[in-house]
């Protein structure tokens, strides 16, 4: 990334360079931090459930990761209950799902579209890691 001293109109303006050129250095210090796809539900107790990924996504936080939640995302935008918009967003999320390392899948009640998603990421060898709803992983025996 190339930071240049000189404003959008030319002049010298050493503070904005100083200050990217700070948070460059400190960018690179940081840990690699890879990217996770957030699977839970999201149909049902729509307040609920957005309440819970939000808590998922925190807790990919805490385990040094990017957490990706479509489902927090495109409702925001598109209706979920026109399936052509609810396909198209799922569409989305499976354009980001192959930019994530792992997929982690939340809770005991598997949805329609986490079965997708879930199958999506078998198809592409996608590592999956499943948690309990309070964020225990789940250890097969």
């Amino acid at each position: 990334m190339s930071i240049s001293k000189f404003n959008a109109e030319g002049y010298y303006d050493p503070t904005p360079y100083e200050a990217l050129l700070r948070i460059e250095r400190e960018a690179r210090k940081a840990p690699y931090r890879p990217m996770v796809f957030i699977c839970s539900p999201y149909a049902g107790d729509i307040e609920r459930n957005i309440r819970k990924a939000q808590g998922y996504c925190r807790f990919a936080v805490s385990r040094n990761c990017i957490p990706i939640a479509p489902h927090l995302l495109f409702p925001q935008f598109m209706d979920d209950d026109d399936e052509q918009m609810r396909n198209l967003g799922l569409y989305f999320g499976m354009v980001l799902m192959s930019k994530c390392s792992e997929v982690w899948v939340f809770g005991r009640k598997i949805t329609k579209g986490m079965s997708i998603e879930i199958e999506k990421a078998k198809q592409r060898s996608i590592p999956i890691r499943y948690f309990y709803e309070r964020c225990e992983e789940v250890r097969c025996k």
